[in-house]
């Protein structure tokens, strides 16, 4: 009687881990085939964030819509476009326009085996940004943690020069993508009571916000007229890879949110971790691709490092949780 309850959680929360780990790694590869494939030859990588934001909110206002005949969509709220909200919104969007622009530019930059050093100082920007705009220390064990980040972030740099693959230009946006993330969540928390705490609410008003921010940037860098020139803009396998990119970009955040909610958020970091060592490892055999012993160390650095962050980071939240009534002081001894 206890094993099959047991049995069956153990399968949902299997099943929800594949599905947050495919609906990621897809979604990278398509972006990657979108942005940078030399069979498709499109150099419009705004007009296909712009597109993914179109979809996404569109997606949200549909599945509003379709509250009103019940389940599956029962649970979600009625949406309308409130200008004064959008407005209180807005600066949360510029953060975002900023940060699904640069990851998607670092990744058009980068090799898919890169992408994750490239963008991997989000960590530390956390740390950085909790110290000065939050007034938030850090214990030494998550500073030593951040450290063998850095240092393996260096070091994959220094090893993509050494086999002539390196871009500065995605290096610098993998750098502006991890400090747009860390933004992103430090905003997300100021905004959301704007939208009564709602997340769905929140993607959407931050979708239809990057949608109209996005007009003026694609004309001032001349993506309409590189559209216009476009040979494949008629095609209907064009098109059926920027919707399907759209949906799994669309999907990636209630996935997350559902990975999250049948295992923990500290579960959900360390599957995330996993998952970029497995999407590592792919695109190095898909793109057949031969890396040095120093390369994977310095994957190996980023993602144990990570690890570890959140791994003390969860450690030091389960202990708070235990002694509440600890003093700051002493909470703060080991940190800066």
């Amino acid at each position: 009687g206890r094993r099959a309850p047991f049995l069956l959680r153990a399968l949902r929360i299997a099943v929800v881990v594949c599905l947050y780990w495919f609906t990621s790694i897809a979604m990278v590869f398509l972006n990657k085939y979108l942005l940078d494939s030399p069979s498709l030859r499109l150099d419009a990588p705004l007009f296909v964030t712009f597109f993914q934001c179109a979809l996404t909110a569109a997606l949200c206002l549909g599945l509003s819509l379709g509250a009103a005949c019940g389940p599956p969509c029962a649970g979600l709220p009625a949406l309308r476009l409130d200008p004064k909200v959008s407005r209180s919104v807005l600066p949360l969007s510029a953060v975002f326009i900023g940060m699904v622009t640069s990851n998607n530019l670092c990744l058009k930059h980068v090799g898919v085996a890169f992408y994750n050093v490239g963008r991997s100082l989000t960590t530390v920007f956390n740390v950085l940004l909790s110290y000065l705009l939050l007034k938030q220390t850090t214990s030494l064990y998550a500073l030593l943690a951040c450290g063998v980040i850095i240092g393996g972030f260096w070091l994959g740099v220094d090893q993509e020069g050494a086999e002539g693959t390196l871009s500065w230009t995605g290096i610098f946006f993998g750098i502006l993508a991890s400090l747009c993330v860390s933004l992103n969540a430090i905003y997300t928390k100021k905004v959301l009571p704007v939208v009564d705490g709602s997340i769905w609410r929140l993607t959407f008003y931050n979708n239809i916000n990057a949608c109209v921010l996005f007009f003026p940037l694609m004309v001032l860098l001349g993506e309409f007229r590189t559209l216009y020139h476009f040979d494949k803009l008629g095609s209907p396998s064009f098109w059926g890879m920027m919707t399907l990119g759209g949906v799994f970009g669309f999907a990636i955040g209630y996935v997350t949110g559902l990975q999250i909610k049948f295992t923990s958020p500290l579960t959900h970091n360390v599957s995330g971790t996993a998952k970029a060592c497995a999407q590592t490892v792919l695109a190095v055999i898909y793109f057949e691709e031969t890396k040095s012993f120093l390369w994977w160390t310095s994957n190996l650095m980023v993602l144990g490092g990570s690890f570890a962050y959140t791994w003390v980071k969860g450690l030091e939240m389960r202990k708070m949780q235990e002694d509440p009534n600890v003093k700051s002081s002493e909470r703060n001894e080991t940190g800066v």
